[in-house]
């Protein structure tokens, strides 16, 4: 990919600096590229350059919050957001390995689906929900969570991109189990995480047949209807026996942003709970990176730049600074291109060091597939060439590999 120019104004952290507007060695900079992470590296370049070339294949994730670039009252709420407290104290270790998790993972996501189906037959014919069986779907996710957290990400990542209404409700249900893991947050927050990623857009099903497929498209009149889905889906929610009494109110919270600037009620701040301020990060995560028509298929590293882009105003700084930890700079099930030219699916996190995954390779270069397939722990740097460890080039579109997750491990 060709290198492209950007005005020094509209640099954003991550991005790899391959090229300046002139010599590297008019200016301070020892190495010849590099992925702008500090204040520091923005304002030699703001010195030393109108613009610079950047390398879009090798951006990162970097959470750094541009503090100077910000005004005052937006550096004081920031700053004032990262001081609370967002993590628990629960402790949970890894208890099966990602290949051990994964068939049990995949029993549960499949019943999981099984259900998510029956509540919207429910639903559209006008019928109550089964809160008892969501309770238990939902309480199985958060088991195969706890003992290993990749194993279901790995489904979510790679299901089949289904057309129901409801199709994303899983997904996001194990999202924010995933979420409540990493933020130590206790087993009981776990399973209300599950259960609001599952149930609170339930009221999607209340809205004209097609609506939420042409939500990109929608006109101001058709927009105020879509909105009317939050509080269908408080109104079923209320009316079904068996879930946890907050459920409503908490369903209801998630189009809501820090800065006020999100519906139902425009609430602002600390009027948001914890648990609706996750529910809105996981739920625009979700809608960035998914297919279209429902979604702006993104790739996962994209969206998290979005979404640092509105820390500390639509969304809370510390909880989005945690959550892009959480997911890494390379999510579970994401496809990547190594620079053996092999292509593979991202199976485990490395938690200290996020850009050095475990990764299953399954096409070599020449994008025959490979049996069986190639394990890479990439933090014991295997060599790719005698000269030259392996690492991750760049992300592919999910599209890229068409792989059963079935056929994995095999």
């Amino acid at each position: 990919m060709a290198h492209k120019e950007v005005p020094i104004e509209y640099l954003e952290f991550g991005m790899f600096v391959a090229r300046l507007d002139r010599p590297w060695t008019e200016t301070p900079f020892v190495y010849q590229g590099f992925v702008l992470k500090t204040e520091q590296q923005l304002n030699a370049l703001k010195k030393y350059c109108k613009s610079v070339y950047v390398d879009p294949e090798k951006r990162q994730v970097v959470v750094a919050p541009r503090l100077l670039t910000l005004p005052p009252s937006t550096r004081t709420a920031i700053a004032e957001q990262v001081k609370e407290k967002v993590r628990g104290t629960a402790v949970y270790k890894e208890l099966a390995t990602v290949e051990d998790e994964l068939p049990r993972a995949r029993t549960v996501f499949t019943q999981t689906n099984t259900i998510v189906q029956s509540m919207a037959r429910a639903v559209v014919s006008g019928n109550a929900l089964d809160g008892e069986r969501a309770k238990q779907a939902v309480a199985e996710i958060t088991d195969s969570v706890v003992r290993n957290p990749d194993a279901m990400m790995l489904l979510v990542t790679m299901r089949d991109k289904a057309e129901e209404t409801l199709n994303r409700s899983t997904q996001v249900s194990v999202y924010m189990t995933v979420f409540g893991r990493f933020l130590q947050l206790d087993r009981e927050r776990l399973e209300v995480l599950g259960l609001m990623g599952l149930l609170q857009d339930v009221g999607m099903l209340k809205l004209p047949p097609g609506m939420p497929a042409r939500r990109n498209d929608l006109t101001a009149q058709e927009e105020t209807i879509f909105k009317t889905h939050v509080t269908h889906s408080v109104e079923i929610l209320s009316q079904t026996p068996g879930l946890p009494a907050e459920l409503p109110g908490l369903a209801s919270l998630h189009h809501e942003r820090y800065d006020g600037s999100g519906y139902a009620r425009g609430l602002k701040g600390g009027a948001i709970s914890q648990m609706g301020a996750i529910a809105g990060i996981v739920d625009t995560f979700d809608m960035l990176t998914a297919p279209a028509p429902y979604g702006m298929q993104m790739p996962p590293s994209n969206a998290l730049n979005v979404l640092f882009q509105n820390r500390g105003t639509q969304f809370h700084a510390a909880l989005i600074e945690q959550f892009i930890q959480c997911v890494g700079a390379f999510p579970v099930g994401s496809v990547v291109e190594l620079n053996s030219g092999e292509v593979g699916v991202v199976i485990t996190q490395n938690l200290v060091k996020r850009l050095q995954p475990r990764v299953m390779v399954v096409q070599d270069a020449s994008g025959n597939p490979i049996h069986p397939h190639k394990i890479l722990d990439l933090v014991n740097e295997p060599m790719a060439t005698p000269d030259e460890p392996y690492r991750i080039r760049r992300t592919l579109d999910q599209t890229t590999v068409k792989i059963d997750s079935r056929e994995l491990f095999l």
